[in-house]
């Protein structure tokens, strides 16, 4: 690395309770040039309480690739730039990749300054299985992608998932598990590490029922933990016979014509023949028998 340059700071902010800022964190928000904040309204708010008084820069999503010009050639002129969120981790579903990976292509230093983060904190009072776990931001709004989304982390070999989701649109993601008949066990945690900061768990009608106890859910930040009940994966397993013999075997059982055959094996999870795959094999039974 250039000496010459200056070093891009990832700085992680509390997520509700001011005095988790690390002293450290504090420290290189006092040391560098220029801050680059999601909202600096919002920011200016922490950096006040901290006593920290440098320039702000506004880095949102809607002018974060036009502004990574603007902080590289800072950068390569020898300024140091701290990139801070509304609270939490940068980059963890929100701004900041464009610039560090701008960084990290011009040869300037990135440094990482540890501290909250939502979705590890809600991950680590869950209780569930950590040996494995995925983050995916935040549910889809629309029932269609949450349905599609549900799908696939059911096919996967983890068995737990965080995400984010919106206090107006909580009930509504409860409602739709509800409705899936979704088998999963969920921690959602509310305002943590802020006064009043509540965890519920339980199934999705658990949870429901407790966000009806504690009323006015539509306010404050959601992060949720969902694990997977072992039942509830799909165990999908490479078939020991052609796709010709599952089709036969479905249209002898079932009573299906070919084309309603392929339809019903792509219905069962435990298929793991693609749907073109599944038509070859029916054109090829239509041949050999002549229907």
């Amino acid at each position: 690395m250039d000496e010459n340059k200056g070093t891009l700071y990832i700085v992680a902010t509390p997520i509700g309770n001011s005095k988790d800022m690390s002293p450290r964190g504090t420290r290189i928000l006092n040391e560098v040039d220029i801050i680059a904040a999601e909202d600096t309204r919002r920011s200016m708010v922490l950096l006040n309480m901290l006593g920290v008084k440098n320039k702000l820069v506004s880095n949102h999503k809607f002018n974060e690739h036009g502004k990574a010009t603007y902080f590289i050639n800072e950068m390569l002129s020898g300024k140091s730039v701290a990139v801070i969120t509304d609270a939490g981790t940068p980059c963890i579903s929100d701004p900041g990749n464009e610039l560090i990976k701008a960084a990290v292509e011009a040869g300037i230093k990135v440094s990482g300054i540890p501290g909250c983060c939502a979705a590890v904190t809600a991950l680590s009072v869950s209780g569930f299985d950590l040996s494995s776990f995925m983050f995916l931001g935040f549910f889809p709004r629309e029932n269609a992608e949450r349905k599609k989304l549900l799908e696939k982390i059911r096919k996967g070999d983890t068995k737990t998932f965080a995400f984010y989701e919106s206090p107006l649109r909580i009930m509504s993601l409860v409602d739709f598990l509800i409705g899936e008949d979704a088998k999963v066990r969920i921690c959602l945690c509310n305002d943590m590490t802020k006064v009043h900061e509540m965890i519920f768990r339980g199934s999705p009608r658990e949870i429901k029922e407790q966000l009806e106890d504690k009323g006015n859910w539509e306010k404050g930040e959601y992060a949720l933990v969902i694990e997977l009940e072992d039942d509830y994966v799909f165990n999908k397993t490479e078939h020991t016979v052609t796709p010709e013999a599952l089709l036969t075997d479905m249209m002898v059982k079932g009573g299906f014509n070919a084309k309603d055959a392929v339809s019903a094996v792509l219905n069962d999870p435990n298929n793991s023949y693609s749907k073109n795959e599944l038509k070859a094999a029916a054109l090829n039974l239509k041949k050999l028998f002549g229907q």
